[in-house]
C-alpha cells in the first residue's frame, strides 16, 4: 500500500459529499452513508469480514490463530464538519485499511485485527461529538439521546429509523469487556507542531479535556455621551479584562500544556451610543493534567471576582462542562515508539488538544494515537491536506504497532 494507493483511495472517498467548498458528509446524511458503503466495499475487497453494529459503526475483521483471543483494533471516521476536509478521520480509516491489508498478506497473527469506522465523530449535526465510539464504549444510552435533534429539528431516533437502525437497540453496540485488547488511531495532528518541527510522527501521551465556563457580566446600560467615565458600570470593559485574564492564566500554565480561549462574546444592547449593560463570555479551557486544568479554572473565577469588584459590575461564572483528560496507555505508547525506532522514523511525544474516538475507546481497551502532520496545521477547512508520503509513514508505524500488539 504505497502513495499511489493512498491517493487513489482518497480520490474514491472524495466522490462523496464534495461541494463547491470542501466536503459535507454530516453523519447519517446520504453523502455520509454512501461514503461508508463505499468504504465497506473496500474492506470486503481486502478480505475483511464486515458487519455494521446497532449504531451503524462499520467493523471489518481479520481472524487470528488463537480462538477467543481479544482483537486489536484501529480506525477513525469518515463524517465531516460542514465544508470540511477529506483527511480528518479519513487518514485513520485509510491507514487502518492499508495496515490490515499488509498484515493479511503477511499471514495471520495470534490476535484478530479489526478496523472500525465510527459514525458521527463530528458534533456538527447533533451537537454531540464522538457518537459512534460513545455508543461502542457504553457511554451513550437511549434515554440520554432520546431528546437529541439535528440542526433542522429532526429527532435522532427518526434519523436512525430512516437508516434501518433503532435507538432503543443502542446498547447492542457496546463491546463486552475483554473483546478488545488494544485500540490505536492514526489522525492528522490538526495543528502545525509536527510540521514546524520537521518531525513526521507524534505519539500522543494524553487527550486533553475541556472545562467550559459561561461568564455573565451585569453592568448598567447608560447614555454613552452623558455618563461620565468614572460613573460607568460598563459590562464590556469587565468582559475585556476577563478575556485577558483567561489568556494570562492559561499562559502561566502553558508549560503544563494548558490552553484557554474565549470563543464567544455577546454584548447587549449592542448600540453605538449605549454603554454596554450586559456581556456573556464562553470560555474553553483545555489541558492534559487534571490538576493544572482545575487550577486554571479556579484562577479565572478568582480573577473574575476581583475584576467585578474593581469595575462595579456583577459577574456570575457557570460551569458548562468539566471533563477529565484521558491518558493514553503506556503499553500502547511503548509499542508505537518501538515501531518508530524499528522503522527509523523520528517521533516526539505530544498531547492532543482535540477530542478523538480514542478517548472513548480508552474506557474499554488500552488505547493510543499516532499523529501525522497536516499542511499548515489546517483542519475543519476545505484547505485541509495531508501529504500521501506522511499518510504512508503513519500507515507504516501503525502496521508495525498492530503487528506487535497482535503477536
Amino acid at each position: 500500500m504505497d502513495q499511489a494507493w493512498v491517493e487513489a483511495t482518497f480520490a474514491g472517498i472524495a466522490r462523496f459529499g464534495k461541494g463547491e467548498r470542501g466536503f459535507n458528509r454530516l453523519v447519517f446524511t446520504d453523502a455520509d452513508w454512501a461514503a461508508c458503503d463505499h468504504f465497506a466495499g473496500l474492506m470486503r475487497e481486502a478480505g475483511l469480514a464486515v458487519r455494521m453494529d446497532a449504531w451503524g459503526n462499520l467493523i471489518g475483521r481479520l481472524e487470528g490463530t488463537e480462538p477467543g483471543a481479544p482483537a486489536v483494533a484501529t480506525g477513525s471516521h469518515l463524517d465531516t464538519v460542514p465544508e470540511g476536509g477529506n483527511y480528518d478521520g479519513g487518514v485513520g480509516s485509510v491507514a487502518g485499511l492499508g495496515a490490515l491489508m499488509r498484515l493479511k498478506a503477511r499471514g495471520p497473527l495470534r490476535h484478530p485485527l479489526e478496523l472500525i469506522v465510527f459514525r458521527g465523530e463530528e458534533s456538527s449535526r447533533f451537537g454531540i461529538h464522538t457518537m459512534g465510539s460513545k455508543a461502542m464504549s457504553g457511554i451513550a444510552s437511549p434515554d440520554a439521546w432520546q431528546s437529541v435533534k439535528d440542526q433542522h429539528g429532526t429527532p435522532l431516533a427518526q434519523v436512525l429509523a430512516a437508516r434501518g437502525l433503532d435507538l432503543a437497540r443502542l446498547p447492542d453496540a457496546v463491546r463486552r469487556p475483554g473483546e478488545l485488547s488494544a485500540f490505536v488511531e492514526v489522525h492528522i495532528e490538526q495543528c502545525f507542531v509536527l510540521e514546524q518541527a520537521g518531525i513526521p510522527i507524534g505519539v500522543v501521551e494524553a487527550i486533553a479535556a475541556p472545562i467550559r465556563l459561561k461568564i455573565t457580566v451585569e453592568g448598567a446600560a447608560s447614555h454613552s455621551g452623558a455618563t461620565p467615565m468614572g460613573k460607568r458600570r460598563d459590562a464590556l470593559v469587565t468582559a475585556a479584562h476577563l478575556v485577558l485574564a483567561v489568556e494570562d492564566e492559561a499562559r502561566k500554565r502553558a508549560e503544563r500544556r494548558v490552553v484557554g480561549t474565549v470563543g464567544i462574546l455577546k454584548v447587549s444592547p449592542g448600540a453605538l451610543n449605549v454603554v454596554p449593560g450586559r456581556a456573556e463570555l464562553w470560555v474553553d479551557l483545555r489541558g492534559i493534567d487534571e490538576a493544572s486544568l482545575a487550577e486554571t479554572a479556579a484562577a479565572v473565577r478568582l480573577a473574575a471576582d476581583g475584576i467585578a469588584a474593581r469595575e462595579g459590575t456583577l459577574v456570575t461564572v457557570d460551569t458548562l462542562a468539566s471533563d477529565t483528560p484521558v491518558p493514553m496507555d503506556p503499553g500502547v505508547i511503548a509499542a508505537i515508539e518501538a515501531a518508530c525506532r524499528r522503522l527509523h522514523v523520528p517521533y516526539q511525544r505530544m498531547p492532543s488538544g482535540a477530542g478523538h474516538d480514542a478517548m472513548n475507546m480508552a474506557r474499554i481497551a488500552p488505547a493510543g494515537m499516532i499523529f501525522i502532520p497536516c499542511r499548515g496545521g489546517i483542519s475543519h477547512n476545505p484547505d485541509e491536506y495531508a501529504a500521501p508520503a506522511d499518510i504512508v509513514r503513519g500507515m507504516d508505524v501503525l502496521t508495525e504497532t498492530l503487528a506487535s500488539l497482535a503477536a
